[in-house]
């Protein structure tokens, strides 16, 4: 089976200004691809900024980050060439640069100061030593919590806290008659959604996606006990409709004051602590990501990038874009027009630097921690033949990962057992390796 095939079948299945000195001199028209999160929508508000010092125009296309990897997968393994610039991932960055699918981000120029990213930043988006995508945002996870509430109710986050901890804080802060639920978590299905927390959810509980010899594992018992306390826990003290539920509307949620405790993307932080958004934001505090096991991959490790298809035909204006993009000097322009609260975090280390970031983002130094303390080459407390943290870096994942996150949607549902969904998500990871040849 080709490698082309092989990621073709993986997005089937899942259904799913010296920073502009090297602008081209004739002006371009360059289609994006992103994702509707909130900082690539402060990347199109200012993105006219660019447009304006180049004479360069951007299309925008976008997209629910399910929707937005399927397209943007289909596209570059087919060359349809629609886009100029893609969002991708940490995932799909070293996969799709070794294919020889993406065009080299290393000529952007001293003055871009690669030695300023964080260096397993710069490793997660690299092949072979050469990097592929240039990083827009970098998270872990971590939990966010309501102090208001926990002080209320004489309860302590403790800094490091247990899955068992956040059980007992959800049963007491949940009060559905005011529409306050003790926990909220990602339902929605997709291998990048709630496979992401899940992901965690399993490695901390013990278990892997495959044993050394790449034999599944999803009807481990670590499996079982990790998604039966996952669907146990939202049911009892989750919101209604969770399997609706993904990365933004969560964010929402608790924005919004409908949430005593979210475990998710340290990226939220920003948005979460800005009163022009959230509700909660003199409300809100944050600890470690809950383990339960063992401390490996409770975290997650995460980069959204920006990349150019090694078919575009016009790269020269596209890179101008991603220089511009995730340089310091945008960093600053998010920092100075919406607040330094919203500023990229996870990527560039002067961010982490500045004063005004640092005084800005109570959360700064626990989300780097978290960033740095993530480890994709030992996410689980068995050896595994793979690196990722919340994701399996091979070909196959993206479909198989959906795939698994739907069936794990339909047992939070009740439309299932949580044993008979893994037994079903078993016999596909079996189905799925045997046919791309990692077991006989």
């Amino acid at each position: 089976m080709s490698f082309t095939t092989r990621m073709l079948g993986a997005t089937l299945l899942a259904g799913i200004g010296a920073l502009v000195s090297a602008a081209p001199s004739v002006a371009e028209e360059l289609t994006i691809a992103t994702v509707n999160n909130s900082d690539m929508i402060i990347m199109q508000k200012l993105a006219p900024e660019w447009e304006k010092a180049t004479g360069n125009k951007l299309n925008w296309v976008v997209l629910e980050e399910n929707v937005l990897r399927q397209r943007v997968t289909t596209d570059i393994a087919t060359k349809g060439g629609q886009f100029d610039v893609l969002t991708i991932g940490a995932y799909e960055t070293p996969i799709w640069g070794k294919a020889g699918w993406l065009a080299p981000m290393d000529d952007l120029g001293d003055d871009y100061d690669y030695a300023d990213i964080f260096e397993p930043v710069r490793n997660s988006l690299s092949s072979d030593g050469k990097l592929y995508a240039v990083p827009f945002y970098a998270e872990s996870s971590f939990t966010f919590y309501r102090k208001d509430l926990f002080d209320a109710a004489g309860l302590t986050m403790p800094e490091q806290p247990t899955y068992d901890d956040i059980t007992k804080f959800a049963e007491k802060l949940t009060d559905k008659s005011k529409e306050q639920y003790g926990i909220c978590l990602r339902g929605k299905p997709g291998w990048g959604e709630n496979m992401a927390f899940v992901g965690t959810l399993v490695n901390t509980f013990g278990g892997r996606w495959f044993d050394e010899k790449w034999q599944p594992q999803l009807d481990s018992d670590a499996w079982k006990s990790a998604v039966g306390y996952y669907v146990d826990i939202m049911t009892k003290y989750g919101p209604p409709g969770a399997t609706s539920n993904g990365h933004n509307e969560n964010r929402a949620l608790f924005a919004t004051g409908h949430c005593a405790m979210w475990v998710d993307a340290t990226s939220a932080a920003g948005y979460i602590y800005n009163p022009k958004e959230s509700k909660v934001a003199d409300k809100t505090a944050f600890a470690k990501a809950p383990i339960s096991v063992t401390p490996n991959g409770a975290g997650w490790a995460w980069a959204w990038a920006l990349a150019v298809p090694a078919s575009s035909t016009k790269q020269e204006a596209a890179k101008s874009f991603l220089k511009w993009a995730t340089s310091k000097d945008y960093v600053k322009l998010v920092g100075q027009s919406e607040g330094w609260v919203a500023a990229p975090p996870g990527t560039r280390k002067s961010t982490y630097e500045n004063p005004e970031y640092v005084k800005a983002a109570p959360f700064a130094d626990t989300v780097i921690k978290a960033i740095l303390a993530a480890d994709p080459a030992h996410p689980t407390k068995d050896p595994v033949p793979y690196t990722g943290v919340q994701f399996v870096a091979i070909p196959e994942f993206q479909g198989l990962g959906t795939t698994v996150g739907q069936l794990v949607a339909s047992a939070l549902a009740g439309e299932q057992t949580v044993d008979a969904a893994l037994a079903a998500a078993q016999e596909q990871a079996v189905q799925t390796m045997t046919e791309a040849g990692y077991i006989q």
